[in-house]
């Protein structure tokens, strides 16, 4: 509880009112002014909208990698020891190092950059790495692995005598998955998704080695917020935009229990 109160409880606390605390110390909602203007709405969906695409990336690759890994190795064999322990360690390569490899491999003078260049003519667009499309890439790179870290136990349980089940009984491969395997997975696997969706709103070390002038995300454009020496109230907008980051986390948690409790009603 300690542990819990220190690291969790009391930043969220300290979060909520500094959001409605104005720089004399008293209650205001001034700070939720800029909350709704274009740039901070543009930030949120691109948030959103990044979050969403590597998650999807993650989840859905992560899955079938999974699942590769379980029909096509032995459960305590090299190879399923050896992408495990990759995928733990890829799982963490975030941050700073992760953009460095990136711009050290495919950007304007990387390696990969320079060798299709010379083998094949063919020329990366130098702005790529600092596209959504780029940042996209870039954070399936870490979900992925941490999907195959989360989602491989849950495929790990699904017996082959469930599947020797259904066959006798007459059930063909596609019933199988859609009435036996699937609703024994879907709830893991949405928490799972759920889980890279928070990964990837809240990144932030990454983005900020490859966007450091355009705050286009709500983390960058809090760190912008929290430096800005100009205007003092800018400390309290970027503890609206944390609460806000917050309430986002909370609904897709609701959203995720929803599910869970629909689908246990037949699990």
């Amino acid at each position: 509880f300690a542990y819990t109160a220190c690291f969790l409880l009391a930043p969220t606390a300290i979060v909520v009112i500094g959001a409605f605390q104005a720089a004399d110390g008293g209650f205001t909602i001034a700070n939720f002014a800029k909350l709704f203007e274009a740039n901070t709405i543009a930030a949120f969906a691109t948030s959103i909208l990044v979050s969403l695409a590597s998650a999807v990336i993650g989840a859905i690759v992560g899955a079938l990698a999974s699942y590769a890994l379980v029909i096509g190795s032995k459960p305590n064999g090299l190879l399923r020891r050896m992408i495990s322990a990759i995928s733990s360690v890829l799982a963490q390569f975030g941050g700073v190092m992760l953009a460095f490899a990136f711009i050290a491999t495919i950007g304007i003078n990387g390696v990969g950059t320079m060798l299709l260049q010379q083998l094949f003519g063919i020329t990366v667009n130098p702005n790529w790495l600092s596209s959504l499309s780029g940042l996209i890439v870039i954070y399936s790179y870490f979900q992925i692995p941490l999907m195959i870290i989360i989602f491989l136990p849950a495929v790990d349980s699904i017996r082959k005598e469930w599947r020797e089940a259904a066959e006798s009984l007459g059930g063909s491969t596609v019933q199988y998955w859609t009435r036996v395997a699937c609703p024994i997975l879907a709830p893991r696997f949405i928490s799972a998704f759920l889980l890279l969706f928070a990964n990837a709103f809240s990144a932030y070390a990454t983005a900020a080695a490859l966007f450091s002038q355009r705050a286009i995300l709500v983390p960058l454009m809090i760190q912008g917020a929290m430096r800005n020496e100009m205007d003092p109230n800018q400390q309290g907008f970027a503890q609206v935009l944390a609460f806000a980051m917050v309430v986002v986390v909370a609904i897709v948690m609701l959203l995720s229990h929803a599910i869970e409790k629909r689908a246990g009603r037949w699990q």
